[in-house]
């Protein structure tokens, strides 16, 4: 009995120090989380209100932008944003799962969708490239057989906008020379702290349909607002404008920034999501520690009882045999 219980007081020694180590970073995490969501939500609105001016202007005419071109897809550009460390339970497990089952079937993720309805067809073999965000991505292409381009892996925990700026100007300028002919986001949507979804929106071209189901999802209040704006705008004529410079002039400067701000907008987005299932995570780990530290210690005391009744009734037993 005498080792059972030095066993279980060394077990329940290193369960302990995991447990200090589990609460500091579920601490930590907390932290990082709180800046995270608040710069999510920050550039929400902005998001919101440059989708709704490309959507003033494009009622105005047909405009014409290399990025708004929808051509047969035969290179898709994949921009998985994952994490560069482990420990936040889920969280790449859900977007690499999410991604490998849409892109299984390539040939409808290749398909062009107008708003009318319309569908472009593919090209009969569709190629799938991917440019990771965090050091996790990496794995996603090699388990799916799948070509890495580069991975950026020292982005920093909150990211800011100069290192999206980099990605989405390769992003814009890859396509613009049509090495690629769509190019897609892996990323997942901040819900709240209990609860993250894995999505994958379309960057380029630039579509109205896609962008609107990727802003609705950060929100339904801003969305109503746009509409109301919207209403307000046809009430009151903006075809009356006359624009300087031209509309086509106007797009071709909004329509990058509208780029840049979604791909910004996505790392922000896995930023909060990262966050808070490491905090998540960590919770439930030391919570765990402590179920693992009551059971050990009603063990351990179980043995030493058990070890003194023992020695008890070897003395009385050696006692009556003197007699």
């Amino acid at each position: 009995m005498a080792v059972s219980t030095k066993l279980i007081k060394r077990r329940l020694k290193s369960i302990g120090n995991t447990k200090k180590i589990t609460k500091a970073m579920e601490m930590i995490a907390a932290v990082k989380m709180r800046k995270a969501v608040d710069a999510a939500l920050r550039t929400r609105s902005y998001a919101k209100l440059t989708q709704d001016l490309l959507n003033h202007l494009s009622r105005l005419e047909e405009p014409d932008c290399p990025l708004l071109e929808t051509r047969p897809v035969k290179k898709i550009l994949l921009i998985m944003v994952s994490s560069n460390r482990g420990l936040c339970g889920s969280f790449n497990a859900n977007i690499f799962k999410k991604t490998a089952g849409l892109i299984k079937d390539v040939k409808n993720i290749s398909k062009h969708r107008t708003i009318n309805g319309e569908e472009i067809p593919p090209s009969e073999k569709v190629e799938v490239e991917v440019l990771g965000l965090g050091r996790k991505s990496a794995l996603f292409a090699k388990k799916n057989n799948l070509k890495l381009i580069s991975v950026f892996d020292k982005l920093s925990e909150v990211p800011v906008f100069d290192e999206s700026l980099s990605i989405s100007k390769t992003a814009i300028k890859e396509f613009t020379n049509k090495n690629y002919d769509k190019v897609l986001v892996a990323y997942t949507d901040f819900k709240s702290s209990l609860f993250q979804e894995p999505k994958l929106r379309q960057l380029l071209p630039v579509s109205s349909r896609e962008l609107e189901k990727m802003l609705t999802d950060l929100g339904k209040n801003e969305i109503v607002k746009n509409q109301k704006s919207e209403k307000e705008d046809e009430e009151f004529g903006l075809e009356t404008y006359l624009f300087e410079p031209s509309v086509e002039d106007i797009i071709n400067e909004v329509l990058p920034k509208l780029v840049e701000i979604q791909l910004y907008q996505s790392m922000l987005e896995s930023a909060a999501s990262e966050h808070s299932a490491r905090m998540v995570a960590m919770k439930n780990a030391s919570e765990a520690a402590e179920e693992m530290i009551f059971e050990l210690n009603l063990n351990y005391n179980k043995a030493r009882q058990a070890g003194i009744t023992q020695e008890i009734a070897e003395i009385s037993g050696g006692a009556a045999a003197f007699k």
